[in-house]
C-alpha cells in the first residue's frame, strides 16, 4: 500500500523544512517556551526533571533495543521464525529512526537555548523514545492487534513527558521536540514500509480470499 511510504515522506519532509527553517533563529513560540520555563532546571525541581528525562529518554530505548534483539534471539531459537523476524525487522525499523538525531544534528547545527553538549535540533531523547515507542505499536499491530491503540496511546502520552522534560531543563527548543516526532515517523514509516511492517497483516475475508 503507498499511503504508507507517502504518509513516511510526508513527514520527513516536513522534519526537514521546521530544521532548515529554525536552524539559524529560534521561532517566536520558541522563544516564548523557553522563557516560561526558564530556571526551572536549578534546584531540586531541575534534578528529579533530569532524572525523569534521563530514565524515560535514555534507560527505556535502550532497554527496548536490548529486549527487541533478545526476542528476535530466543524467538529464532525455540523456532518461532515468524515471530522472530517480526520483531527482527522491529528492531531494523528502531534503528532507522534513531538515526534522525544521529545524522541530523551535524547537518542543522543548531544552537541550544542554554550551554549544553551537543547540537540541538532535533532532540535526541524526544527522538530515541518515539522510536521504542514505534518499534512496539508496530509489534502491537502484528502480535497484539488489540492492544495498538492503548499502546500508541501510551507511547504518545510517554513521548509528550520526555519532550517537556527537555523544555523545562532549558536544553531544547520547542520545536526540538516537534522535529524529533517529525523525524522518527518520518524515517520510521518508511523504514516499516520497506521491511512490510506496515500495512500490518492481512485478517478476516481479504486474507480468506
Amino acid at each position: 500500500m503507498i499511503r504508507w511510504p507517502l504518509t513516511g515522506a510526508g513527514f520527513l519532509c516536513l522534519f526537514i523544512v521546521l530544521g532548515v527553517v529554525v536552524a539559524k533563529h529560534p521561532l517566536a513560540l520558541d522563544l516564548a517556551v523557553t522563557g516560561a520555563f526558564y530556571g526551572l532546571w536549578r534546584g531540586t525541581l531541575g534534578q528529579v526533571t533530569s532524572l525523569v528525562s534521563d530514565l524515560l529518554g535514555i534507560a527505556v530505548p535502550a532497554v527496548v533495543a536490548i529486549g527487541l534483539l533478545t526476542g528476535a534471539i530466543l524467538a529464532w531459537y525455540r523456532g518461532s521464525r515468524r515471530e522472530a523476524w517480526l520483531v527482527a525487522r522491529a528492531l531494523v525499523v528502531y534503528g532507522a529512526a534513531r538515526l534522525t538525531s544521529w545524522l541530523a544534528k551535524p547537518l542543522f547545527l543548531r544552537q541550544r537555548p542554554r550551554e549544553y553538549a551537543e547540537f540541538s535540533y532535533p532532540s535526541g531523547h524526544v527522538v530515541a523514545i518515539a522510536s521504542s515507542a514505534l518499534a512496539l505499536v508496530l509489534l502491537c499491530r502484528w502480535l497484539a492487534p488489540a492492544m495498538t491503540r492503548w499502546a500508541a496511546l501510551a507511547s504518545s502520552l510517554v513521548t509528550a513527558v520526555v519532550a517537556l522534560t527537555r523544555l523545562l531543563l532549558g536544553v531544547h527548543w520547542l520545536t526540538d521536540t516537534v522535529g524529533a516526532v517529525l523525524g522518527v515517523l518520518g524515517t520510521g514509516l518508511l523504514a516499516a514500509s520497506v521491511v512490510r511492517l506496515l500495512p500490518g497483516p492481512i485478517s478476516g475475508p481479504a486474507h480468506a480470499a
